[in-house]
């Protein structure tokens, strides 16, 4: 292992600086976001030495992706260090966890690393913000570091929306999730059931036969509102007219683009077209959703 430091360039200034304003640059700036701590730099360090973070958000890893940034790592190197923090002789991983995964695949011996001193509460907010960012945390295991951070460290849902950019709304319908039966969340773990479908059966009197009957009919999200509905005690049968079906099935846009983008999402339709509107109270939201809809990575 070597001590040598190299700095990192500068991140583009611009709206939200998004996971680089929580590391804070190598060249010693203060980072903009809640993460204390000085940092150290870049360094080499042995893949041996570091250890993933037991409550690391995201739980599953795609073996395909995974298997091709392998062969990137094994060409390139890994690109973007890792953050780590010292934890006993060695060095746990705050965030980079896939990358290092890969470089191990890649039987790479060194990976690029910033060292900082950061608390549990602070590991658990940077560990979250990286998989977001990066879209790689399904429904469920967004919902569940959202839990632990409330019921650990004592945030509030409002705290959490600034801190990754979403609505509260959008923090409180995914915490909603945790209620449905085990085997409904696995289902949205594994795939087989979009957030939208499982945010349909929250409240329904057998959630997990609905959600079986949704997997295997290949149900819309509409359709499972209107199952749900109905299945409920006193609920009347199908009704409405050709206005308010339309509308419903607005409504419903409109929530699987908000639960896709975390803000609220409007619809207005009419017979010439219409408009979609997106809501967003920070500038750190309107960064994000700019590079969402130009493709850029964060």
């Amino acid at each position: 292992m070597t001590d040598s430091v190299t700095p990192i360039r500068k991140s583009r200034p611009g709206l939200g600086r998004g996971l680089s304003a929580l590391l804070g640059d190598a060249t010693g700036e203060t980072p903009a976001g809640t993460v204390s701590g000085e940092v150290i730099g870049v360094r080499m360090m042995a893949v041996s030495a570091l250890s993933p973070h037991p409550d690391q958000p995201r739980r599953r890893f795609d073996e395909e992706a995974l298997e091709e940034l392998a062969r990137s790592v094994a060409e390139r190197g890994v690109l973007l260090p890792l953050l780590v923090r010292p934890h006993g002789k060695d060095y746990q991983i705050v965030a980079g966890e896939r990358r290092w995964r890969a470089a191990q695949r890649a039987k790479l011996h060194e990976v690029p690393v910033i060292v900082r001193e950061i608390t549990d509460a602070e590991t658990m907010e940077l560990a979250l913000v990286e998989n977001i960012q990066r879209e790689d945390l399904n429904a469920i295991e967004e919902a569940e570091a959202y839990r632990k951070l409330i019921d650990q460290f004592g945030h509030t849902q409002e705290a959490l929306a600034k801190l990754v950019h979403k609505s509260r709304s959008h923090i409180s319908n995914l915490l909603r999730l945790l209620d449905l039966p085990a085997p409904v969340r696995e289902m949205v773990v594994e795939g087989s059931l979009e957030m939208g479908h499982a945010r349909a059966l929250i409240g329904a009197p057998d959630p997990l036969a609905l959600a079986r009957r949704a997997v295997e009919g290949q149900l819309s999200v509409r359709e499972v509102e209107r199952l749900a509905r109905e299945a409920k005690p006193g609920a009347k049968g199908k009704g409405g007219g050709g206005t308010s079906a339309r509308n419903a099935d607005i409504e419903a846009l409109e929530r699987q683009l908000g639960d896709v983008l975390g803000l609220k999402v409007a619809i207005a339709h009419g017979d010439k077209g219409g408009t979609l509107t997106l809501a967003y109270s920070t500038l750190d939201q309107l960064d994000m959703l700019c590079q969402r809809l130009s493709g850029e990575r964060i």
